[in-house]
């Protein structure tokens, strides 16, 4: 499978996440489903860094190479500037995964003792 392949299996099983949490559906029966999901997610912001930190190399790489050319839009005929752009937008996503994770984190520690109650 091609890292696009993979990237697209992570979207698709975020949507079919979405579905299965949705209210009424049964996807979720007890706090203990939500500390679960708040904790795989939590990992899935974690990991998210690392791939985007080799997607920027392999992109600096190949920039360095001279093996990128920028054929239409805001960067035409320039790969450095749209490099520079990447990075920028790159640097942020990672951040911002970096503070996804911390939350998701967060969450589920405040999730840790919740339990079902008796109806």
């Amino acid at each position: 499978m091609t890292p696009a392949d993979l990237a697209g299996q992570a979207a698709e099983a975020v949507r079919a996440l979405n579905h299965a949490t949705l209210p009424g559906t049964g996807g979720l029966e007890y706090p203990a489903g939500a500390y679960e999901v708040s904790g795989q997610l939590s990992l899935l912001a974690a990991r998210l860094p690392q791939a985007l930190a080799q997607l920027h190399a392999f992109l600096q790489e190949q920039a360095a190479a001279g093996a990128i050319t920028v054929v239409a839009g805001q960067h035409a005929g320039d790969p450095a500037a749209m490099l520079a752009a990447v990075t920028a937008d790159l640097d942020a996503a990672v951040a911002s995964a970096r503070r996804l994770h911390q939350a998701l984190d967060a969450a589920q520690n405040h999730l840790t003792w919740a339990a079902g109650a008796e109806q």
